[in-house]
Parts: structure tokens; C-alpha cells; sequence
């Protein structure tokens, strides 16, 4: 009689197991088919590197704005786990500090260019035909000339001595493509009956843009507003490395890069790689979450 409750006990047992382990078989692939296309990875490397520059004074083992006129250009080791630029900057510790620098400016640009090709891009959505069609020529005009030269012209009359005037520069030339895409997406919703009716109770523009419009196409441009993060942050990079960017004594990815004719010359090959890398990995990372926004807009229905 013992021998059969100890064989119904293990029969149970087993069963038990099986029932368990196939729940968390389910449970792992339910986890994994939602996991499955998402930009899983550069979102945590990007939460990572914006923690560490958030952390910077933690993790930084120099004072940053020091000048160590005996280690001038070390390769990395265990004191200047980066190494020294030709100023004697430990780079590991104005790499975070830095990046604070690059990510606000990369951020500030991004908000330029959303509130104004948002606002220029539902005026022009908005409007009759003859004042679209010459806002449109209008943008079309400025969007003909290389941005770089706007913002060249841009730097010579506004001088970019510090991270604000670097972005309204950055942001105020970047608008462009961002407004072509709300234009569109205005065209599209300005006749539906909500839009109509609260033009006719006396709405104004502004609260029709942001109760109405805004809501109806804010997930298309959001793949927008995030690729110009990363290339607002670009666009710093380039100007510093051209030697028209911010000034060494702000620190900055950028202002990093603008040593990168010494290094040349030098053989200093950290001086250049390290920012370098931290660049790109930030870029890739916003890229390829930009990419997704933008095919999930494109994979969900339309309400129109």
C-alpha cells in the first residue's frame, strides 16, 4: 500500500514538473516575441552612456578642466585609463562631461527643430493654396542650400560661444524635412469633421494644432524628432572638428574631436578613436531607435 502512494506521488511529481517547466517555456517565448524587433540592445547601451554622463562627477577619476603638463599625450594605462590629449586632459574623465554637453545640445536642437517645423509645417498644412504653395517654394529655397553653409553663414554672424547659440544654430537650419512631413500630414486631416467644428466655435490656430492636429500624426514624426537628436549632435561634431564649433573650455565630444589634426600628426591614435567611438555608438544607438519608431508607424493602420 506504501509502495503505490509513493509511485502516485512521483507520477505527480513528474507531471507537476512538466506542467511547470512548460509555463516557463511559454512564459520565455511570450517574452521573447515581444522582444523580438525592438531595439532592445541600443536602448540599453544609450541609457547606459546618457547614465554615465549624467554620473560623471561619480565616475570621473581627473578634475576634468585639469591641464597635466607632465603627462601630455600618454597613451591609456592604469592612471589615464584613456590616455591625455596634447593639453593634458585626462580623456576618461571629459568624456562624460563631455557627453553631457554633446547629448544637451543634441537634445536642444531636436526641440528647435520640432517646435518649428511643427508650427511652419501646420501653417502651411492649414493654409489656402497659393499661401501654401509659396511657404512651400519659401522652404524649398533654404532647404536648396547645403545646411553647412547656413551654418557657416549662421556662425559668422552669431558666433556659437556656448551651448545654447550651438543649438539655436544647429536647430534653426535642421527644420526643414521635419516640416515637409507635418505639411503632409496636416493636408491630409485639415477637412475631417473634428478640425472643422472647432474652427467653427471660434477655435484659434494654436488650440486647434494642439488639441486636433498634434495627437493625429505626432507617432509619424516622432522617428523624426529622435534621428534629430543624433544629428544635431553631428552637426556640433563636424563644426568643432572644422575648428568652428564651441571653444576648448567647454567640454564636448566635439570640442574633443577638434584635436584630431594634432593627433594625426602626433600618432596619439586615442585622441581620436575614443571620442570617435563614443560618437558613433551614441549615433547608432539613436539611429537605430529612430528606425524603429518608424516602422511601427508604418506597420499600423491608418485612421484616415
Amino acid at each position: 500500500m506504501v509502495a503505490k502512494n509513493y509511485d502516485f506521488d512521483e507520477r505527480f511529481k513528474i507531471v507537476g514538473i512538466k506542467e511547470i517547466k512548460k509555463e516557463e517555456k511559454t512564459r520565455k517565448e511570450g517574452i521573447r516575441q515581444r522582444l523580438e524587433g525592438k531595439p532592445v540592445i541600443s536602448a540599453i547601451v544609450l541609457t547606459f552612456i546618457v547614465l554615465a554622463c549624467i554620473f560623471a562627477p561619480v565616475i570621473a577619476n581627473h578634475d576634468p578642466s585639469e591641464y597635466y603638463l607632465d603627462a601630455l599625450n600618454t597613451p591609456p594605462g592604469r592612471e589615464y585609463i584613456f590616455g591625455t590629449d596634447s593639453l593634458g586632459r585626462d580623456l576618461f574623465s571629459i568624456m562624460f562631461y563631455g557627453g553631457r554637453t554633446s547629448l544637451m545640445i543634441g537634445v536642444l536642437g531636436a526641440a528647435i527643430v520640432t517646435v518649428i517645423g511643427t508650427i511652419y509645417g501646420c501653417i502651411s498644412g492649414t493654409s489656402g493654396d497659393k499661401v501654401d504653395s509659396l511657404m512651400m517654394r519659401a522652404m524649398e529655397l533654404c532647404g536648396s542650400i547645403p545646411s553647412i553653409l547656413l551654418i557657416l553663414i549662421l556662425t559668422a554672424i552669431f558666433p556659437a560661444k556656448n551651448v545654447f547659440s550651438m543649438s539655436i544654430i544647429v536647430g534653426i537650419t535642421s527644420w526643414f524635412a521635419l516640416a515637409r512631413i507635418v505639411r503632409s500630414e496636416v493636408r491630409q486631416i485639415r477637412n475631417s469633421e473634428y478640425v472643422l467644428y472647432a474652427r467653427c466655435v471660434g477655435g484659434n490656430f494654436f488650440y486647434v494644432m494642439k488639441r486636433h492636429l498634434i495627437p493625429n500624426f505626432i507617432s509619424s514624426i516622432m522617428f523624426v524628432v529622435v534621428s534629430s537628436v543624433g544629428a544635431c549632435i553631428t552637426t556640433e561634431s563636424t563644426l568643432s572638428f572644422l575648428g568652428l564649433g564651441l571653444p576648448l573650455d567647454i567640454l564636448s565630444w566635439g570640442s574633443m574631436l577638434s584635436l584630431a589634426n594634432k593627433a594625426l600628426i602626433m600618432n596619439t591614435w586615442w585622441v581620436i578613436v575614443i571620442p570617435g567611438l563614443f560618437l558613433v555608438i551614441t549615433l547608432l544607438c539613436i539611429t537605430d531607435i529612430g528606425n524603429y519608431l518608424r516602422k511601427e508607424v508604418n506597420r499600423r493602420p491608418s485612421n484616415l
